[in-house]
């Protein structure tokens, strides 16, 4: 077993707490998300961040957009990464080979959308973006009056993606969405996928509460997730990549 402090110390490294380790650019961005493979956009728990690690002051004093890192705001609409909302509704950056531990989950949801059991509206943003392709998000609210409500929905359970686009003339940023099956190839589905999206979890915090943990996606994953081969537990409350 790994002791608690070497796990803390583990942590603090690949995770970027500290200023040492901050990113510098948009490259070092991508390879924080390939080994980390799953990343929050601003820090709220134990799963690494991307702005966290960038150790920046902020933009501005006004909450929200205000808080974000005062040169580096701008990085999610360049880097290129796709994010849901599994985490709680929060955006969840993951990578390609973190896909593949929700691949399975987040096609379910999908089907489940064309099936119309997420609701008219979900049923037709999935079905205009199989024939329409990829598309920004102007166009969407223009073609079928798409409602913020309902592609969230559909991104809390993975069955839409997005990933930030600037445009230059005229300059701005904006979102350009994706089923998920246009954003990942399919990879064989493991037996327990929720086990593995937990897993996968884990893994990008190195070192992290049980409680949180368990809490972190869409779905409710159950306490025995916790007994994984792949994982270890240091101490009274506590999980880690094994």
């Amino acid at each position: 077993m790994t002791p608690l402090p070497e796990l803390e110390r583990r942590r603090a490294h690949a995770c970027r707490l500290t200023p040492d380790r901050a990113l510098a650019t948009l490259d070092d961005a991508r390879a924080f998300l390939v080994d980390r493979g799953l990343l929050t956009l601003t820090p709220d728990c134990a799963l690494p961040s991307l702005f966290g690690a960038c150790h920046e002051e902020p933009y501005s004093d006004a909450p929200g957009f205000g808080s974000w890192p005062k040169t580096k705001f701008w990085w999610p609409s360049a880097w290129g990464a796709y994010a849901t909302r599994l985490h709680k509704g929060k955006a969840l950056y993951v990578s390609d080979e973190a896909a593949r531990s929700i691949d399975a989950l987040c096609r379910t949801e999908l089907a489940r959308a064309d099936a119309g059991e997420h609701g008219a509206q979900a049923e037709t943003l999935v079905r205009h973006l199989a024939s329409a392709g990829p598309s920004l998000l102007e166009e969407l609210r223009e073609e079928i009056e798409l409602e913020n409500r309902v592609r969230q929905k559909l991104e809390k359970v993975g069955a839409i993606v997005w990933r930030g686009v600037r445009q230059e003339e005229p300059h701005r940023h904006t979102s350009e969405l994706r089923r998920w099956d246009q954003a990942f190839e399919a990879t064989d589905a493991p037996a327990e996928p929720l086990r593995e999206l937990f897993v996968a979890g884990v893994r990008a915090a190195v070192l992290a509460p049980e409680q949180e943990a368990l809490r972190w996606f869409a779905w409710r994953v159950p306490p025995e997730a916790l007994d994984d081969e792949r994982l270890e537990r240091p101490g009274p409350g506590w999980v880690a990549a094994a």
